[in-house]
């Protein structure tokens, strides 16, 4: 048995699970999220409880409990709390700004960098250089908040670039002189 997916999952107040056959709908004060289980697989609701169970214990239906169990723990958490993901901009002139959904980042290049931010991801910019996105999609939020990233990486010799935060970047000794 799967020692994640044997976990049963709690259901907050204020959430409510509806399950049809093979499908979850999950619906918060923070939003509403849907998902399908593979073939075999069920979800059992006991009280404020729920519990996927698996048809069988071959390796494919092993590997797919805790996926499973761990996606829809992640919805049920999202709609009853928003996730969170800080990004700090670190370098000379780099600075983001925030108009609508509309993200603009100036980050060393000719023009500013353009991103539009998905209709379930909220966003603040705080001192032009804290960027702080909030969404109860977990996938979403830190796929998301990856390809802000890979907007300009941290270098690892000045330590110029876009990091989350708390990311520790280890730094390069520069270019030593001739002797």
């Amino acid at each position: 048995m799967s020692r994640i997916g044997k976990k049963p999952i709690q259901v907050p107040k204020g959430v409510t699970v509806k399950i049809d056959k093979l499908n979850l709908h999950i619906k918060g004060p923070h939003g509403e999220m849907h998902h399908t289980l593979p073939h075999g697989f069920s979800v059992s609701q006991e009280n404020d409880l729920l519990t996927v169970v698996r048809p069988s214990d071959n390796g494919k239906d092993k590997a797919l409990h805790g996926l499973h169990r761990s996606l829809i723990n992640n919805m049920v958490t999202g709609v009853a709390q928003p996730f969170k993901r800080v990004l700090e901009i670190s370098g000379v002139g780099y600075r983001a700004q925030l108009s609508g959904q509309n993200l603009s980042m100036t980050l060393g290049f000719t023009k500013p960098v353009e991103m539009t931010l998905p209709p379930q991801v909220k966003g603040t910019v705080e001192k032009q250089t804290v960027i702080t996105l909030t969404s109860f999609d977990k996938e979403l939020l830190g796929q998301f908040s990856s390809e802000i990233k890979q907007a300009k990486p941290v270098e690892p010799y000045k330590g110029k670039g876009i990091r989350f935060e708390g990311e520790k970047v280890r730094r390069k000794e520069g270019k030593t002189g001739k002797k």
